[in-house]
């Protein structure tokens, strides 16, 4: 079925035949004028047809994609793991499915003494780790981090390299140190003996204790004859 402006053009076609062969003035004038109608008629419905056209097209164009809004809460990440090369501390934490987040999603800030990981929504939450007050001072420029299939790993370039760290933070070696047993021999050596024999006896099975006693009870007896060794 032949559309408006195909009819209205064959109308046009067949007038302009019309005006070639008439040769009478009224008719000719009349002609022109209808002539005249028709092309305005033909130029109004193209216009009509390029705007419902553009029309279309805005109406097929994707809506905007809006970022989804993270509504879920902070996961405070407390275990980790932790192990070291001459020049890298490298921290090590499991998050299941943290390969599929967007890289922008895992984001890392280092400072001297210090570094913080927040991993976004992430099965609907964000995970957060600080860990303040390390060991010994890292190269921020030289740390980085990298992310594995369910793991994100944490690498702190040492300043000082090929040195040992024996724990991640200044706080956990306090920590240890205070749970060891302290013996204070520069004021007096054999209290710091004493104590020494003491922890030995306290933790040893029977025939280490019999043994202790044996050399006490001996040493004893020597002091009381006098019997001393040089």
């Amino acid at each position: 079925m032949a559309s408006a402006v195909e009819e209205l053009q064959k109308d046009l076609d067949e007038v302009k035949a019309l005006l070639e062969k008439t040769t009478r003035k009224r008719v000719r004038d009349a002609l022109t004028a209808e002539k005249s109608k028709i092309e305005t008629e033909i130029k109004n419905k193209m216009q009509q047809k390029s705007q419902k056209k553009a029309e279309l097209l805005d109406n097929e164009k994707p809506a905007a994609v809006v970022a989804p809004i993270t509504t879920g809460y902070t996961v405070k990440i407390s275990n980790y793991g932790w192990d070291q090369s001459d020049k890298f501390v490298k921290i090590y934490i499991t998050l299941t499915g943290v390969h599929q987040v967007p890289t922008e999603n895992v984001q890392v800030h280092f400072a001297e003494r210090s570094f913080d990981l927040l991993v976004k929504n992430l099965n609907g939450k964000s995970y957060s780790m600080i860990v303040n007050n390390l060991l010994k001072p890292i190269s921020v420029e030289g740390s980085s981090k990298k992310v594995k299939t369910d793991t994100v790993i944490i690498l702190c370039r040492k300043k000082a390299e090929n040195t040992q760290w024996e724990y991640l933070t200044q706080v956990e070696k306090e920590c240890k140190e205070k749970e060891k047993p302290s013996y204070d021999t520069e004021t007096d050596p054999s209290e710091g003996l004493m104590n020494v024999l003491k922890k030995i006896y306290e933790d040893g099975d029977d025939d280490m204790k019999r043994t202790i006693n044996k050399a006490w009870v001996e040493s004893r007896e020597k002091q009381a004859k006098g019997d001393t060794e040089f």
